[in-house]
């Protein structure tokens, strides 16, 4: 009789092989970060909170829009590691790039550019795909 013990393996690596593939775990859900920080030629305390009423003026409500806000840089925070050259920043998720791309042309985010824009020294945008986790 012939020594089947190497079979054994064989055929365990032939069978799984021949199941079906269990069901691929769903994607974790993303989002695209539109993260804004704005540096203002008038820096003072009416002008930072002037810029984020018209944040939360203008700039939310938005169709496809998953997170909304928008803040005054945190002064207390001192860190070597931290970025002191903003005064305000603005987070806006979408849930995707088509989301994305109607609000930049939308009438109340050009809206907001117009009223606000003169008071900017700088704006750095920063867009990405993140890992909403829900």
């Amino acid at each position: 009789m012939k020594d089947l013990s190497l079979l054994a393996p064989l055929a365990l690596a032939v069978l799984a092989f021949s199941l079906p593939e269990p069901a691929r775990a769903a994607e974790a859900p993303r989002a695209l970060a539109h993260d804004v920080y704005f540096t203002l030629r008038d820096a003072g305390p009416g002008a930072r909170q002037k810029l984020v009423d018209a944040c939360r003026k203008h700039l939310t409500g938005h169709a496809g829009t998953v997170f909304f806000a928008a803040g005054i840089r945190a002064p207390e925070m001192t860190r070597d590691v931290n970025d002191k050259a903003y005064d305000v920043s603005l987070h806006v998720y979408f849930r995707d790039q088509a989301a994305h791309d109607a609000y930049q042309e939308h009438p109340r985010h050009r809206q907001f550019i117009a009223e606000m824009s003169a008071n900017w020294a700088s704006v750095r945008v920063f867009d990405s795909w993140v890992d909403t986790g829900q």
